[in-house]
């Protein structure tokens, strides 16, 4: 890994810097440039802190970043995911303003929550047995059946490129930061960071969950492997694989992986709301990760996600379409 620049990727294969760069033109009338807020400042370490506020993004999360640029890029009619709550969600308030068809497939133990939301925007919904694995598996199965494009959460380089634009942001404001702290779970938004810091000293830190620390595992192994399904109370984070887009770009720039428990989580959570940063557990991994490395530094937490119990009920009542679920019975295991 380095701190000053990528390897060279295969033409085709991977996203760049470049790629960045055109997705923030593309999906500028789509996203909100959201605002760096004070953070925390723990006296003990010296710290600046600020948090890079993507629970204020359009669809409560950074997940509308990639979605957006995956769609309109694809300019497909049918479009199919797998996805753990956010993406879909992004996918499906675009989708219904772009009159695509959407199907959103869903692990067990997927957030009822963010499920009905996905169904109140008017997308169609799966749910599979089993965890993140199974999920993707369906996902792609049934694209090639029905002929639709597959759109995932974090594994296309449209939607890498999509996320990094909260990267481009984040230096365009805070150019003299340190240190990018970057939830991580399918990895698609902290390979986009790692692009866009190609070039620029910035340290940028992925934050996994202790329970399922894929990327930081496959690292270590010199290549991608699989973890079992677990849970954690980051529930947009338990992917049980690195993705094939992401995980050579964060090989190759990101600088440190840090595993936080699901008490430091639930911590960072509350901390946040104390703030009036009205985060999901998801969204304060990145702060977690900030406290835990405690270093005297100046620095910016992603806070991804915003999607609370109150505000998808909210979305829930205030969208009345009620599309159909199916249930396809596979191989049950843990959720993930």
């Amino acid at each position: 890994m380095t701190a000053t620049g990528l390897r060279p990727a295969t033409p085709g294969t991977l996203p760049g810097p470049a790629d960045v760069t055109a997705a923030a033109a593309r999906i500028a009338p789509h996203v909100r440039r959201t605002p760096l807020l004070s953070g925390p400042v723990p006296a003990a370490h010296g710290t600046e802190l600020l948090l890079k506020a993507e629970h204020l993004q359009h669809g409560g999360s950074f997940k509308t970043r990639g979605a957006a640029n995956a769609l309109l890029a694809l300019e497909a009619e049918r479009v199919v995911t797998g996805s753990s709550g956010n993406h879909g969600i992004a996918l499906a308030r675009l989708a219904r303003s772009l009159g695509i068809r959407l199907t959103v497939v869903l692990a067990a133990g997927a957030d009822p929550a963010k499920t009905a939301a996905i169904r109140a925007l008017g997308a169609e919904t799966v749910r599979v047995g089993g965890g993140v694995a199974e999920r993707e598996e369906r996902a792609g199965a049934l694209a090639r059946e029905t002929g639709a494009t597959l759109v995932p959460s974090s594994d296309h380089p449209l939607v890498v490129a999509g996320q990094g634009t909260v990267g481009t942001e984040i230096l365009a404001d805070a150019p003299d930061m340190e240190t990018v702290y970057v939830p991580t779970g399918g990895g698609g938004l902290l390979a986009g960071v790692c692009l866009a810091a190609a070039g620029h000293p910035v340290r940028v830190v992925g934050v996994e969950p202790a329970r399922t620390p894929r990327y930081a595992r496959s690292l270590a192994a010199g290549h991608p492997v699989q973890l079992p399904p677990c849970t954690t109370v980051a529930d947009g984070l338990r992917g049980q694989r690195p993705g094939r887009v992401p995980y050579p770009i964060i090989r190759d720039r990101a600088d440190d992986l840090i595993a936080v428990g699901d008490t430091e989580i639930l911590a960072a959570a509350a901390l946040l709301h104390r703030l009036g940063v009205d985060a999901e557990p998801s969204g304060a991994v990145a702060l977690a990760g900030a406290l835990r490395a405690g270093r005297r530094e100046r620095a910016v937490a992603v806070v991804s996600g915003g999607n609370t119990p109150a505000r998808l009920h909210a979305l829930h009542r205030t969208d009345t379409v009620h599309p159909t679920e199916t249930t396809v019975a596979t191989t049950e295991g843990h959720t993930s």
